[in-house]
């Protein structure tokens, strides 16, 4: 599937889904109960936030990832809201997140460590324009070291959406093999297409913030559940090229798979 299908199925998805979009917003309302309690000055209401926020965390992203899952076999319907499976792969998917997020920690303490030492003795000299770029090169090479294990990550995902299995996920040599597959170029052009466009909608959208009294509660149960669909969704159709080229699972296979997903 090209780039430009890739992002005009993106975008259709959740207005293909109607009668199962509600169960994303009823889920962000969980989110939106914290501020809605401090603007109430209700302490009541915002320990009942604090309780739904948990919640949501548990759930809201598994449930996201099976919207991955969705687009990986290129189908088309919402997954309906399946608490045991959405807790589980929330877990799963915060086990992937610790696991790529260990090298850019290693190298954020190591270079703080190294540039700590000698940061001292730079200011004590007064050598400011020497502090001021050993503190912008330690920034860059954190900053890279963090972008690049994110975007690892970003496809580690969804190669666990499609094989369902956390160690595959976690074969860092894997994932860059299976961007590869895909193409940079491909990569980088979805990447600018859908950055823009999903800003601008969210520019847009937030218009509605505006709105006296109801409009951050929209915007937080409507407009960014409808954008993190459409985000999610077009990870995994960007991901199905290359189940696309796999021949290890065939079609009937993906289609029996995809049956959980009308419960």
């Amino acid at each position: 599937m090209d780039v430009g299908k890739i992002i005009s199925n993106s975008f259709k998805y959740p207005f293909r889904n109607i009668k199962k979009l509600p169960i994303l917003f009823v889920l962000f309302i969980l989110a939106a109960i914290v501020p809605i309690g401090m603007i109430l000055d209700n302490r009541y209401v915002t320990i009942f936030g604090v309780i739904s926020f948990f919640i949501f965390i548990l759930i809201v992203p598994g449930y996201l990832f099976s919207i991955v899952d969705i687009g990986v076999n290129e189908a088309a319907v919402m997954p309906s809201l399946n608490y045991k499976k959405n807790i589980y792969d929330t877990l799963r998917l915060l086990v992937l997140r610790i696991a790529y997020m260990i090298v850019p920690a290693l190298i954020f303490f190591i270079a703080l460590a190294a540039f700590g030492m000698s940061s001292v003795k730079m200011l004590s000299d007064f050598r400011i324009i020497s502090f001021i770029l050993a503190a912008g090169l330690v920034f860059f090479i954190v900053l890279i070291t963090y972008i690049i294990f994110e975007v690892l990550l970003f496809f580690a995902k969804a190669r666990l959406a499609y094989l369902n299995s956390l160690s595959e996920a976690l074969k860092i040599h894997k994932v860059i093999g299976d961007i590869r597959n895909i193409g940079i170029v491909n990569i980088f052009t979805w990447l600018l297409f859908m950055a823009v466009l999903l800003i601008v909608a969210s520019y847009i959208s937030s218009l509605v913030i505006m709105i006296p009294y109801v409009g951050f509660l929209i915007y937080m149960v409507v407009v960014i559940p409808t954008l993190e669909s459409i985000g999610n969704y077009s990870l995994g159709l960007l991901y199905s090229n290359i189940v696309d080229k796999d021949e290890s699972l065939d079609k009937f296979e993906r289609e029996i798979a995809l049956l959980k997903y009308f419960d």
